[in-house]
């Protein structure tokens, strides 16, 4: 009995192992602040079912940003129209430099759903 246990426990780990070799590990998450030219700051936006992850994102004037989309589920977009960015599935990102001090709607640009016209956010440039 000792010895089919062992056996059954040693086939299981063959075929995982087998199993994650074939179709691979799970990919390291990456570090998207690791390739940004000097003095850039990064914003990463999450969205998921009519929402952003944060309500209000924070940057300095004057200093470049690198905006990041990233849909966590569903199709989303982002745009902020006082600087001219939209982003969407094809066009994750996009470099800006807010010169102006203030506060910048962010809001869906793709059509996703019944809370399409609340998914808002605010970027505040400090």
């Amino acid at each position: 009995m000792h010895k089919w246990t062992m056996f059954v426990v040693f086939a299981a780990a063959a075929l995982l192992s087998v199993y994650l070799l074939t179709f691979g590990l799970p990919e390291k998450p990456k570090d998207e602040s690791a390739g940004l030219p000097e003095g850039t700051q990064l914003l990463k936006v999450q969205a998921s079912n009519y929402e952003f992850n944060e309500k209000e994102y924070h940057v300095k004037a004057g200093e470049p940003v690198r905006i990041i989309l990233q849909n966590k589920s569903g199709l989303h977009g982002l745009e902020i129209k006082e600087a001219n960015v939209n982003l969407n599935q094809e066009n994750t990102q996009a470099d800006v430099t807010f010169d102006k001090p203030g506060t910048y709607e962010l809001h869906c640009s793709v059509l996703c759903g019944s809370g399409h016209a609340d998914m808002k956010s605010v970027l505040i440039v400090e």
